[in-house]
Formats: C-alpha cells, structure tokens, sequence
C-alpha cells in the first residue's frame, strides 16, 4: 500500500506542476459538459442539451481542469447550430445532434466541446484496482508509478504519467508551427 501511496502522490505532484504550467501560458481550453438527452417538463418537450461543467484542457486521453480535476477523454464535438440536410447516415445525424445540443446549452458556436468523460481518481484505492486510462505500472527504477493507457486497445500501452504530462503540455502550451 505504501508503493501505490507513493504513487498516488507523485502523480498529484505531476498533475499540479501541469496545472501551473498550463494556467502560466495561458493554453486553449474546451468545454467539458453533460449532456442531458430530450425529456418532458410538465408535458412539455424539451430539446437535449449539453449543461456546462466547466473548462478543461485536453491532453489526449486525458482531461485536466484548473482544479487538478483528471478526466478520461470521452467523445468530442464542435458546438453547431441545427441545420435541415438530409442525412444518410445514422451516425452523421446523431453527431449533427451533440453538435445542436450543445448550442442549446449556451455553448457558443465553434466552441469544441467535450462530453461523456468520466472522473478519475488519483489515490492509492482507485490505483489498487485499475481502469480505464491510469493503471499502475512500474518504473525502470523498480519503483511503482501511476502510468497512463495512451492506447486503449493495447494493454501494454502505458507510459508514466509525469512524462506524458510533461510531453502534452508542452504540446499544448507551446504548439509547434502551424498547427
């Protein structure tokens, strides 16, 4: 227990010094929401929305808020304005949907926006039974450390979070050229 301890608290360590450096160059946010699928108040239909929780910054697998908050990413959009085309596709009139549910949220249009992402907890609990995107794994120093599952589909895709950290921030606080 006092390796996941250890653990878990490099990773707060890793995670703050990424808050900072992130808040210091003032890197692009997007907006993490729910979204709240179309329901009835008092007989009345209501339109699905998307209920803004607040920003983040997307670290590729990874989510950060300004509170140290991680979040595995969950599906992206860009907030649209509903407009009638004919669609073929079920899944091009569903994205078209997040797109338009998101507007009616508040969201302003061509804000990217992040929904369906799930918490992640940084403690020796949550480290003791692995999911998702953080998994224990041990350092080339024997050491165990809290690494990030970069490829969801590989099990052995994990990289130590303080290096992927530091690698995406960098990426995003100093974008290179023209991207």
């Amino acid at each position: 227990m006092e390796a996941t301890d250890a653990a878990a608290a490099a990773a707060r360590d890793a995670v703050d010094a990424a808050v900072r450096a992130l808040a210091e160059a003032s890197a692009r946010t997007e907006t993490l929401a729910e979204y709240m699928p179309p329901r009835r108040v008092l007989g009345i239909p209501r339109a699905a929305r998307m209920r803004v929780i607040g920003p983040v910054w997307r670290l590729g697998v990874l989510l950060l808020d300004a509170d140290g908050r991680l979040y595995a990413t969950g599906r992206v959009v860009r907030a649209e304005r509903e407009v009638r085309r004919s669609v073929l596709a079920e899944s091009v009139a569903e994205q078209r949907a997040y797109r338009a549910a998101a507007v009616k949220g508040g969201i302003p249009e061509g804000a990217t926006v992040v929904f369906d992402a799930v918490p992640l907890a940084l403690d020796a609990d949550a480290l003791a039974a692995p999911s998702g995107a953080l998994a224990p794994m041990t350092g080339a120093d024997g050491a165990t450390q809290v690494g990030v599952r970069w490829d969801p589909s590989r099990a052995d895709a994990l990289i130590p979070l303080a290096s992927y950290l530091a690698e995406r921030v960098e990426l995003l606080a100093h974008p290179p050229q023209g991207a």
